[in-house]
């Protein structure tokens, strides 16, 4: 069974990708909130090659703010 959590992170991380991109309908500082909070979440409930891609995740979320 797939981490549902986990892949709301991965959805919320691509969407502020997206925003700060101008190709979503999200304000970009509400779509990295959204995603700092989902992978927080996630981070808490995965297992270990889950939590080395959160991170990954973060790493990109991260390169998003100035």
């Amino acid at each position: 069974m797939a981490n549902r959590l986990f892949q709301e992170a991965r959805k919320a991380v691509m969407q502020a990708k997206q925003a700060a991109s101008g190709q979503a309908d999200i304000d970009l500082d509400r779509a990295i909130a959204i995603a700092k909070n989902a992978l927080s979440s996630a981070y808490a409930h995965s297992n270990t090659a889950e939590k080395a891609q959160l991170r990954q995740f973060q790493e990109e979320l991260d390169q998003l703010t100035p």
